[in-house]
């Protein structure tokens, strides 16, 4: 008995379950947080506190508090933790337009969150990415095509990559009055966007306003306005200070302007960039790189160089008591999770695994992937393909069987995925669907079927799995023409080509050309695709380009070259079931350009030039190939009555805007309402700016009166004097419609006084 004993009180320790009496007051959820922390904190030496500080967290026996990992991530599905329904990647579902879709998403992931730590738990598992901090959503602004990463964000304006971010906090963190369901983190703060080859020595410039009116925005709204409880500092320089040890951006910004409470974690390894050779070489070692971190407010680092802290502390780098400020903070986040409690008190604890990748998850997945779809061109009409018009397709492109692209970076393991080529076969059952894979992503360059990681040599590990890249000989003008013909003897062609994650995102080492680290150096469709376009539709049978991308390609040498563009993005793990339904006209496309699609890579900036000149639609003066918020459907929409609720108001106060939206074709379909703002008289201001954003739904013949309140920070502009945002008075024009373009927007005119 007396065994049985021990070997009961050692499993309550080792899967972090108390006894239903709460051991220490920190334990008992009947005192307040701060009665908990303060209890707990006088309770720890500084050396426990050092264990405590890092992302692997190390866990106290004497004090029964388990170890903890602070290191999950949940971009688009918890990943790295097993299976999980794996969503479109982030600028995908930036693509949907649609905030409260977004929601549902992110309600869906912490779901599985909370049912995986359950799991976990039950388990005596306290092991890195089954936690219940998620170091989710990046809201960098996607201000260049070429960075690797764009495709983590929700692209480049910062009022859309606000919603879509505030709605993937509220959905991770849940809306208890006691318990956070999990932890969001904002990153990378900031300022913050490639190049990726860099980003352990750079040092971003920008100028204030830049700083205010496009960096900024987004991590404030998630602070101020959805409560996120963790922000990551990036690993750049931000005007000469690493920004894991700025006190501009960490003390003066986000703790004293904007209030932040909650935790500042570090980006994997920043604090080891600020004295490693060849990155920021700010600090001589360890110890002082470490103190200075924690002193300017970063509270948790991943990595291990707070483990030097006492160092730091016998050397008078830092002190004990201000080691506990960020030791306040840490703990106060174990208290709001529910970790501490005695027994687990939370609304979720209940929540079993089964319900992780269940049908309804993948149900929320394919509509997701649907609404992601952005159809860019559609001449004469081509699409849909109603099946039972269709004899023969013939399926070509590098990506049309690439289950691995599906899945993005930061990627769960879904229990299965559709690819495009298993849509098109399940979406035409009657039809012949035949398959040619035609050409490499890139000439000389084959995709490995395993999801990427960091530092990954991908052309080295295909080498050494045996895979090939196609022989150049193929393509030839005579072996393009060969494919092309065999192509030619279907109804239809569908081309699924763009990139893939293989050769843009994190840090990669893939060599190959046009990219270099995880970047772009140009943005154009690799040449081996052209190639095959051009073979293609010189068979005069239609073409459909199904683009795979996590970014902006360049098309514009390729638009004579296809009849019809989808823009499908890395759809996850229904993408392809959702591009079929898109190609056969189950579903309405109304997917909309997150980031501007330009012309070619010369109308871009130096990728280094952090100033916002020329770049994205808010500061282009040329015309891109495709507008930011621009996409089709199989209807046809008309707006009429534009109105505000006044053309002139006073400073500080809102504006309805109220327009009729009729559905004037013959299919239903949702409409992405956008509301734009352009100061006049400024030079320096936006050339127009998204600032209120309605998903509606209308059958055919349908009309609905739209109101969108424009809140007074819809007219927050850059201001020296207090190098903050405030309202400006003055002239402005309010535009409505279906797309940042011109031809698509009614414009209003409004004075604020």
């Amino acid at each position: 008995m007396k065994r049985l004993t021990i070997f009961l009180a050692a499993l309550l320790f080792l899967t972090g379950i108390n006894a239903q009496e709460p051991k220490f007051p920190f334990n008992d959820p009947s005192l307040s947080v701060d009665q908990r922390v303060e209890d707990l904190l006088d309770r720890l030496t500084l050396e426990e506190k050092v264990g405590m500080m890092m992302n692997g967290s190390t866990g106290i026996e004497r004090l029964g508090i388990p170890d903890y990992n602070w290191w999950n991530e949940a971009l688009h599905g918890v990943a790295r933790a097993g299976i999980a329904t794996v969503f479109p990647q982030a600028i995908g579902m930036a693509a949907t337009f649609d905030p409260e879709e977004h929601l549902r998403t992110f309600t869906v992931i912490s779901d599985e969150a909370r049912a995986k730590y359950n799991q976990a738990i039950r388990e005596g598992q306290h092991k890195q990415y089954y936690g219940l901090s998620f170091w989710t959503p990046n809201i960098n602004i996607f201000r260049d095509p070429r960075w690797g990463r764009g495709q983590e964000t929700y692209g480049e304006d910062p009022f859309l990559t606000s919603v879509m971010g505030k709605a993937a906090v509220f959905g991770l963190q849940g809306n208890d009055d006691t318990y956070f369901k999990s932890h969001a983190c904002a990153k990378h703060f900031a300022v913050h966007s490639g190049p990726e080859s860099l980003r352990h020595s750079f040092d971003a410039t920008a100028s204030p306003r830049d700083l205010w009116e496009t960096y900024l925005p987004a991590f404030e709204a998630l602070v101020t306005e959805a409560n996120v409880q963790e922000v990551m500092g990036a690993y750049n320089r931000y005007n000469g200070k690493p920004c894991c040890s700025s006190d501009f951006l960490l003390m003066d910004i986000l703790r004293n302007r904007w209030n932040f409470q909650g935790m500042v974690v570090s980006d994997c390894g920043a604090i080891t960039d600020f004295f490693a050779p060849n990155a920021h070489n700010t600090h001589k070692d360890a110890p002082s790189a470490s103190a200075d971190a924690v002193k300017t407010g970063t509270d948790v680092e991943c990595g291990s160089n707070y483990q030097t802290l006492i160092a730091a502390v016998e050397n008078g780098y830092i002190t004990e008591d201000e080691i506990d400020v960020s030791m306040r903070r840490i703990i106060k986040g174990w208290i709001d999770l529910g970790i501490l409690d005695s027994k687990d008190n939370t609304p979720w604890a209940d929540l079993p695994y089964s319900i992780v990748a269940s049908e309804a998850h993948a149900q929320q997945a394919l509509n997701v992937a649907r609404k992601s779809m952005v159809l860019l061109k559609n001449d004469n009409n081509v699409l849909p393909l109603k099946p039972e018009k269709i004899r023969k397709i013939a399926v070509l492109g590098p990506n049309a069987a690439d289950s691995t692209m599906m899945l993005g970076n930061y990627n769960g393991d879904p229990t299965h995925v559709v690819t495009i080529l298993d849509g098109i076969r399940a979406a035409y059952p009657d039809a012949e669907v035949t398959y040619e894979r035609g050409c490499d992503l890139v000439e000389g360059f084959i995709s490995v079927p395993k999801a990427p990681r960091t530092g990954m040599d991908m052309a080295e590990l295909a080498r050494q799995m045996g895979l090939k890249a196609i022989p150049s000989e193929n393509y030839t003008d005579e072996a393009l023409k060969a494919l092309a013909d065999r192509a030619a003897e279907a109804d239809v062609i569908i081309f699924a080509g763009g990139i893939s994650p293989a050769v843009e995102g994190e840090e990669l080492k893939t060599t190959v050309d046009g990219f270099a680290g995880g970047d772009r150096e140009r943005i154009e469709l690799p040449e081996v695709q052209s190639k095959v376009l051009k073979a293609l539709h010189k068979t005069g049978k239609p073409v459909v380009f199904v683009l795979c991308t996590g970014s902006a390609i360049a098309l514009e040498q390729n638009e004579k070259d296809y009849d019809a563009l989808i823009c499908a993005w890395y759809g996850g793990q229904e993408g392809g079931r959702a591009v079929a339904d898109v190609i056969s006209g189950k579903y309405n496309p109304s997917g909309r350009l997150p980031l501007t699609f330009y012309k070619s890579t010369s109308q871009l900036p130096d990728f280094l030039d952090y100033s916002m000149d020329r770049r994205t639609y808010r500061y282009m003066t040329e015309s891109p190939l495709y507008d930011f918020g621009y996409g089709l459907s199989y209807t046809t929409f008309r707006y009429e009555g534009a109105k505000l609720s006044s053309k002139k108001i006073r400073n500080g106060k809102n504006v309805t805007l109220k327009v009729t939206v009729s559905n004037t074709g013959e299919t239903a379909g949702h409409e992405a309402v956008q509301v734009y703002v352009k100061r006049l008289g400024d030079d320096k201001a936006p050339v127009k700016a998204l600032k209120g954003l309605k998903m509606i739904y209308l059958n055919p013949g349908e009309t609905q009166t739209v109101s969108i309140e424009l809140p007074a920070s819809s007219f927050e502009y850059y201001d020296g004097y207090s190098d903050d945002l405030i309202v400006k008075s003055g002239n402005y024009k309010v535009m409505v419609g279906s797309s940042s373009r011109d031809e698509d927007l009614t414009s209003l005119n409004l004075t604020i006084k």
